[in-house]
């Protein structure tokens, strides 16, 4: 499975808050939730972002409220995967469960810019700036993962192995 897009880059700390801010929670209709996408930190993220398009940043990206809604209009908004050099542990893991692909690599969050165009292999882990015409090792993801993000997420999953 792989990856390819334009980057959006973000710095540190990047909270649910302005991932999906609390004005919208009272939505969880993707398409809803995904035109307010970034707002808060980039207004022009919405108008901008196309399918397959990347984002990366910098270290504890998700952190705040354990929220669902965030990686929901992440992925809804067309994000194929999201790069960083650290997660919050609860958005990893809403993330894994709505099947949007992310993947902790420090030296790429670190070197990747906004604007450059990244390739990501799911099954080695390798991201490709291809801008920089650099390559960068992140973590693979388990073949169980893989089988989730294909899947659409964790509820799919478990509904076709059932």
């Amino acid at each position: 499975m792989k990856a390819c897009g334009t980057v959006f880059k973000y710095g540190d700390n990047v909270d649910t808050d302005v991932i999906i801010p609390a004005r919208y929670l009272n939505s969880s209709d993707p398409a809803e939730l995904a035109q307010h996408c970034m707002e808060d930190i980039d207004a022009d993220f919405v108008k901008n972002v196309k399918k397959g398009d990347i984002i990366v940043a910098n270290k504890n990206f998700g952190c705040g409220s354990s929220r669902e809604h965030a990686p929901i209009a992440i992925k809804a908004s067309g994000v194929s995967c999201v790069i960083a050099d650290t997660f919050a542990r609860i958005f990893y893991r809403n993330a894994i469960n709505i099947g949007l692909p992310i993947i902790e690599c420090p030296e790429a969050a670190k070197e990747i810019q906004a604007g450059d165009e990244v390739e990501i292999d799911f099954d080695s882990g390798i991201i490709v700036d291809k801008t920089l015409n650099k390559s960068f090792e992140g973590q693979a993801f388990p073949e169980f993962m893989q089988k989730i993000i294909a899947a659409e997420g964790l509820i799919n999953y478990i509904n076709e192995k059932g």
